[in-house]
């Protein structure tokens, strides 16, 4: 909950007429912007959640791929997708938005997508920073609340590896843009619009969920996160990864961005009830064991039997 319920007035400059610009397209959206710092109200009985997430142009997006408001909207779908797996309840977003000569142009269009986010995803716009640079690179603070919090430590031999979604729509999309055609509007959405996965992360930890990590650089990659945060040993069943239509298992595997919840849970979740509340399927995709001999780590299953496991993306593989 929010204490400050109106914006301070902004001094006199190109700097603060181009924050008078985005507000003007907030309106209501935005709350207590202009002072030094945010000031919120966490509610009784929970914890603060804090995440920050960075897009770069020619990094995270292409211009060309998205227009200027799908690329605000992104922004801040995948900033917000991390406390989605820490089960947490967005209380505020802090935008810290770097802009060249050309993107200063766009600003508004840039705003217009932090405010679809904020309006569609709950999460009020409580402040930022604005700088000039040589590239549009957009940084997405994202404060929450959380009563149950799901770390990626807690994953425990007999756990079930469950995920929420079906997987491979952003790298069929990347795929084709970068070749030079057109995704499919189905693969598009699923790259430009991703849904960060909120009120299912809370259902998800009040179901006994036991640890949690977004798949934002592939199943196969998180999974390994999971693993080495909880010291355990993860089978990965690639043949029962839900995948969206034209998406191979391996495919399905190696899509980073797609801001699906990977979660660990003793036992059957009720993957049912779940659908019939979100509209969208859990699936069992594999199961966790004690750590062996070499280490934690993720071993791949394909018709039963292992194979390597997948490469996902990493910023700094290259």
């Amino acid at each position: 909950m929010l204490n400050e319920d109106r914006n301070l007035e902004l001094g006199p400059g190109a700097e603060f007429d181009t924050i008078r610009a985005m507000l003007s397209r907030w309106g209501a959206l935005a709350h207590g912007v202009g002072d030094d710092a945010a000031l919120l109200d966490v509610p009784a009985g929970s914890r603060l959640a804090v995440s920050t997430d960075t897009s770069v142009e020619n990094v995270h997006f292409r211009r060309e791929w998205l227009s200027a408001e799908e690329i605000g909207y992104r922004s801040v779908a995948a900033a917000l997708s991390d406390l989605a797996a820490m089960a947490a309840a967005p209380l505020g977003i802090v935008i810290a938005l770097t802009l060249t000569p050309q993107w200063r142009a766009q600003v508004e269009r840039l705003a217009d997508g932090f405010a679809r986010a904020s309006r569609d995803l709950g999460a009020p716009i409580v402040g930022g920073d604005l700088s000039a640079g040589s590239e549009l690179a957009i940084g997405v603070t994202v404060l929450g609340a959380v009563e149950r919090p799901l770390a990626r430590s807690g994953a425990c031999p007999g756990d079930v590896l469950w995920v929420t979604g079906r997987l491979g729509g952003p790298l069929l999309a990347l795929r084709a843009m970068q070749e030079g055609r057109a995704p499919l509007p189905a693969h598009r959405e699923r790259f430009a619009r991703p849904v960060p996965r909120l009120h299912e992360g809370r259902w998800l930890a009040a179901h006994g969920a036991t640890a949690a990590i977004d798949c934002s650089d592939g199943i196969a990659a998180d999974a390994s996160h999971l693993a080495a945060a909880s010291g355990t040993r993860i089978i990965l069943d690639l043949d029962r990864l839900p995948r969206v239509p034209g998406a191979s298992a391996h495919d399905a595997a190696q899509s980073g961005e797609e801001y699906e919840l990977i979660v660990t849970a003793p036992g059957a979740l009720d993957y049912r009830a779940f659908e019939r509340e979100f509209g969208v399927p859990l699936t069992a995709v594999g199961r966790v064991e004690a750590a062996r001999a070499g280490g934690a780590g993720v071993e791949a299953l394909e018709r039963g039997h292992p194979v390597p496991l997948p490469r996902g993306h990493s910023h700094f593989s290259g």
